[in-house]
């Protein structure tokens, strides 16, 4: 296993767990993450899901062993395809897989929380730009350093542009990108920045946040704002009025309503 994983109530705490290589991703580490996800998901008692990295680094970007063996097998299948169909040689899907990786988590209805500490790097950087929260530690060290090696971060750019902004992806992409966790707070890259012995207080306060809303309202809620990001808001008011009545009028809406008339917590309500 390429992973530690630890269920703590309706939370599935995900360690990237490579030390040694600063957790860098291999194509089983995606694999793994797949179908830690897939689960999480199917079972029905996650609520959230936290990501870090074992021995201080989140993730120090794809694991160049496998890229090489990727390299290789391209090389020597060499696929004969008609001028006018694209086809996917063995690099172009070792890097498809990990942009579905990174799709897969930025589209889990539930909620994803990334702690961010020593190197975030490459796939690392494209994981914290999908977390729903991204706490870092003072030491994170973000990098994106694909163009400076003659690559290009394929898969990670629409997630980054999604997250940043056009310009200042732009920016990290043309400089070989280097930002400190204060830098990545200024712009956004981040949600919050804490010392190291206190960024465990910090995670369980926002699981404590988190927990505290309705499940099936935050997921809702999740795909409601996806939307909003490609749809022009006078063709989203009817959706999303539709999406409110479903709410208000379901099991949580009425729990939550009744739980606030009588000073109570709703029944989703607890503590991991």
């Amino acid at each position: 296993m390429t992973l530690a994983l630890q269920r703590r109530g309706s939370v599935l705490h995900v360690t990237l767990n490579r030390p040694e290589l600063r957790n860098a991703m291999s194509l089983r580490m995606v694999t793994e993450l797949r179908a830690a996800l897939r689960t999480a998901e199917d079972e029905g008692q996650v609520r959230v899901i936290v990501l870090r990295g074992a021995g201080g680094n989140f993730c120090a970007g794809a694991d160049l062993k496998d890229m090489a063996a990727a390299r290789m097998q391209s090389m020597q299948s060499q696929p004969q395809a008609a001028a006018d169909e694209p086809t996917l040689d063995a690099v172009a899907q070792a890097n498809l897989q990990f942009g579905e990786l990174c799709l897969a988590f930025a589209s889990t209805p539930l909620a994803l929380v990334a702690v961010l500490e020593g190197s975030v790097m490459g796939g690392g950087f494209g994981l914290a730009c999908v977390a729903d929260v991204a706490l870092a530690g003072e030491s994170a060290l973000f990098r994106l350093p694909e163009t400076g090696l003659g690559m290009v971060p394929a898969q990670i750019a629409p997630f980054l542009v999604e997250r940043l902004g056009y310009s200042q992806a732009k920016r990290l992409a043309v400089t070989g990108g280097r930002v400190t966790s204060t830098q990545a707070l200024a712009i956004g890259l981040v949600h919050a920045v804490h010392a190291a012995d206190q960024i465990d207080a910090a995670l369980d306060a926002v699981l404590a946040d988190i927990l505290a809303c309705a499940p099936g309202a935050l997921a809702a809620t999740k795909a409601l704002m996806a939307k909003a990001r490609l749809t022009a808001t006078a063709e989203l008011l009817q959706p999303a009025a539709i999406v409110f009545s479903r709410a208000a009028q379901g099991a949580e809406g009425v729990e939550g309503t009744t739980a606030f008339i009588q000073k109570r917590k709703p029944n989703w309500a607890v503590v991991s």
